[in-house]
């Protein structure tokens, strides 16, 4: 297996145990170990904030190339499901052919995605780009933190470095909020795309001049028909939870594509019991500790991505705020994520485990969820979106450090890499179908609301908004409700044992 856990880009870092295997400890250290670890963060800032940057862009997104609103959540999607349903892939793939190159390539890659998306001249093309930077993130997020691994041998140097990677990670969503705002309201946003010709240029030239070419593990072996089924499986999923926004439930074009999905994900897992190079093992997943974390990361990834795109809509279109504003006003509850996920890692988990802390967390965001639905167009910010935004974020921090962290605990040696994939591709899975299937769903409120009234009546078309949102919210808070019972039931009582020996890594 693979041995380079790979990155979300949205979330927070927490630290947990890794083996050293694949590091060269004897070897002496790099003598541009730390000039390699910006080139490295560089490149992890763009892939990070590229999940959230151009959320903010959006609204001007839509307005200028003219897509609806069931369009408009493929555009958060299109990266997600790309990125994450590779994931497993672009580890096996930086085995195969190296690490250097698979890092160079991920930044061309991306970089060329993104001119393309920058340019776009219509929705299907913007669509395109996007899935095609999630692909060539898929390669470079897993190919970047292996070559961090390798780079710094000394074991109180990595974790040093790795405790700079994990506050890049941790910073990348409100960097990629902040940004998209200043970019989308003083330049333009097609800017929100074209920034990453700069990140990727300037990782590029120092990754081609610091990075070691290392010797290749010729014994790697990808499991194609483990990677085809479960993307096209996952694709299928999404693609019919948004085909019932623009059909119905009852239509072949929807619960096809549902038992389609359902049935390829069937064979996947059949398939990794059969194959001799699984990409994913079954055996990750089969500890009740996993099991409840890898459950957990889905149902965040579900609730915080609809979060993000509604509350941006609201923001813009129902308050008239800019998108700079609509960055600023993200930033506490990315600042309630990072202190309680500390929290949580420093003294909740070590003293009481994740039994009652993960739990809890899913609870406050569930209550979150169900105080957004009381927006209106008279709203405050100070009074009535800031209170459960903070909320919500404690409540994020409290779900994803625990599950995070211990979604890898105990795994073998040779299963560690494969396990962080694993569980960072279920933060991006959870978000592809959460975003679709709450986009449907309020897109449907809003066209029930628009039912017998006047659509043209800009005060009934503002109340259709709010009652999309609601709906999302709604939705999002049963999402956390059913949290709180899979938790409390799936995760053991009492704190996790760790390995004192073990390498630190970090997970986002």
């Amino acid at each position: 297996m693979s041995r380079t856990p790979a990155d979300t880009p949205v979330g927070t870092a927490t630290v947990s145990a890794l083996p050293s295997a694949g590091a060269p400890s004897a070897d002496a250290p790099h003598r541009h170990r730390w000039w390699i670890l910006a080139v490295i963060g560089l490149a992890q800032l763009m892939v990070v904030l590229d999940g959230t940057i151009v959320n903010i862009a959006l609204p001007s997104a839509q307005r200028d190339l003219g897509f609806s609103d069931g369009d408009r959540q493929w555009v958060v999607t299109a990266y997600a499901l790309a990125f994450g349903s590779l994931l497993l892939l672009g580890g096996r793939i930086a085995d195969l052919f190296g690490r250097k190159t698979t890092f160079l390539v991920g930044l061309v890659g991306f970089a060329g995605a993104s001119a393309l998306g920058g340019a776009a001249n219509g929705f299907e093309m913007l669509i395109v780009a996007r899935a095609v930077q999630g692909l060539f993130g898929a390669l470079l997020a897993p190919a970047a933190l292996s070559l961090l691994t390798t780079t710094f041998t000394d074991a109180r140097e990595r974790a040093k470095a790795f405790g700079v990677y994990g506050a890049i990670a941790g910073a990348g969503g409100a960097v990629g909020l902040l940004l998209g705002g200043v970019l989308t309201e003083h330049l333009d946003w097609r800017w929100t795309l074209y920034v990453n010709l700069v990140f990727a240029a300037v990782a590029f030239v120092g990754g081609a001049l610091l990075l070691q070419r290392a010797t290749r593990d010729r014994s790697a072996t990808i499991d194609v028909p483990g990677a085809l089924l479960v993307s096209s499986g996952l694709f299928c999923l999404v693609y019919g939870f948004s085909n019932a926004e623009t059909h119905d439930w009852g239509s072949p074009a929807t619960w096809g594509f549902l038992v389609g999905g359902g049935v390829l994900l069937a064979a996947f897992t059949w398939w990794q019991t059969r194959s001799a190079h699984p990409l994913l093992p079954l055996r990750v997943l089969l500890d009740r500790n996993r099991g409840a974390s890898f459950l957990s990361v889905l149902i965040i990834g579900a609730g915080m991505f609809g979060v993000f795109l509604f509350l941006t809509y609201y923001l813009q279109q129902s308050l008239g705020y800019t998108p700079v504003e609509t960055g600023l006003a993200f930033l506490p509850m990315v600042g309630g994520l990072m202190l309680a996920s500390t929290l949580a890692s420093t003294l909740l988990i070590p003293r009481i485990g994740p039994k009652p802390v993960v739990p809890l967390g899913m609870g406050l965001a569930a209550a979150a969820m169900v105080w957004l639905t009381g927006l209106d167009l008279a709203s405050g910010y100070v009074t009535d979106i800031l209170p459960p935004l903070v909320v919500a974020g404690l409540g994020f921090g409290l779900i994803m450090a625990p599950a995070m962290a211990l979604a890898t605990d105990g795994v073998r040696a040779e299963d560690s890499g494969v396990a962080s994939a694993a569980v960072n591709t279920m933060q991006q899975v959870g978000g592809s179908l959460g975003t679709a299937l709450l986009n449907t769903l309020s897109t449907s409120a809003a066209a029930d609301y628009l039912s017998g009234r006047d659509p043209k009546d800009p005060t009934v078309l503002a109340q259709a908004g709010l009652e999309a949102y609601s709906t999302a919210y709604w939705w999002s808070a049963a999402f956390f409700a059913a949290g709180v019972l899979i938790s409390a039931l799936l995760y053991r009582r009492g704190t996790p044992a760790h390995d004192p020996d073990a390498a630190p890594t970090v997970h986002m």
